[in-house]
């Protein structure tokens, strides 16, 4: 006796394991009914079908005109016993898509459940579509009851073609994008010899007219070889200066770009302004002097 009740009480165990796990969600009574939206409350539906979970894929579709209301009714069990779950969908997808429209069934306690979809309620893309929808029930819930989907019928949508046909723009997505191809600018090229040559000549005219200025003006040229003694890096470094900058631009207008000009450019100016400093406080000593 002491063996055989040691035999049994594990098998038992066992099998009220096994009975646990093979418990899963379900339905029966199954009602799908399409009628129109403003028919009378003794008006005969347009169509109507019957299944529950065991039932295989019916075979003609039902057609959803956009002037109809479907409407499911069933009642969800667990394990056979009328239930309700933390999950109830009735999902519509697109086929040869991925594209899923979930709508919640209301379910009372003892497992009643109903879902009512009218036209307006679909996602424009399954309006714009030809292709039937894909009806499943989606049933779920915590424990370790298994979870039931099952796609169970299909849906056409029937179209008016008086109607003004839907229209859908897909929506900006990120992701891989085709490749860009940049096409930069061309290089800024020289302008024509012949213009080149007026503004180097109009240029140097004005040397000319620099020094018949001076001596218009009365400037004293003896002053050269006094102003060199007493200062003669000051105003030697300022003069080079005045043509190192010249040059600087010469050459930005010959072949630099503008990340090589502007160092130069901050050096020479540097130069010529300590140069320049020196060479007219010289200048302004012998004004004071009184030497003119």
């Amino acid at each position: 006796m002491r063996f055989l009740h040691s035999f049994v009480t594990p098998l038992l165990l066992l099998a009220a394991g096994a009975a646990q796990a093979a418990s899963s969600w379900g339905f029966d009574d199954a009602k799908l009914t399409v009628s129109p939206k403003k028919a009378a409350a003794d008006a005969k539906s347009k169509d109507v079908r019957q299944f529950d979970d065991k039932s295989p894929l019916l075979e003609t579709p039902v057609t959803f005109d956009s002037s109809d209301s479907l409407k499911l009714l069933l009642t969800i069990k667990e394990n056979g016993k009328g239930k309700r779950p933390h999950q109830a969908f009735l999902v519509l997808r697109q086929q040869g898509t991925t594209l899923e429209a979930p709508f919640p069934l209301t379910v009372k306690d003892n497992g009643k459940a109903t879902v009512e979809i009218r036209h307006g309620d679909l996602p424009v893309q399954f309006t714009a579509g030809k292709d039937p929808l894909e009806a499943s029930i989606v049933l779920a819930s915590f424990g370790s009851a298994e979870g039931f989907r099952k796609p169970l019928f299909a849906v056409e949508l029937a179209r008016d073609p008086n109607a003004t046909p839907v229209a859908y723009e897909r929506p900006l997505r990120y992701g891989k994008q085709p490749e860009i191809r940049h096409v930069f600018r061309a290089d800024p090229r020289s302008p024509p010899q012949v213009v080149s040559l007026v503004f180097v000549l109009a240029v140097l005219a004005t040397v000319p007219a620099l020094f018949v200025g001076w001596l218009v003006l009365g400037a004293n040229i003896s002053h050269l070889p006094k102003a060199l003694g007493a200062a003669p890096v000051a105003h030697g470094v300022f003069f080079g200066s005045i043509v190192a900058m010249e040059g600087v631009f010469y050459m930005y207008y010959l072949s630099w770009n503008l990340f090589q000009t502007l160092p130069v450019i901050g050096l020479v100016a540097a130069a010529a302004f300590l140069s320049g400093a020196k060479a007219l406080g010289e200048v302004q000593s012998r004004r004071l002097a009184g030497e003119r």
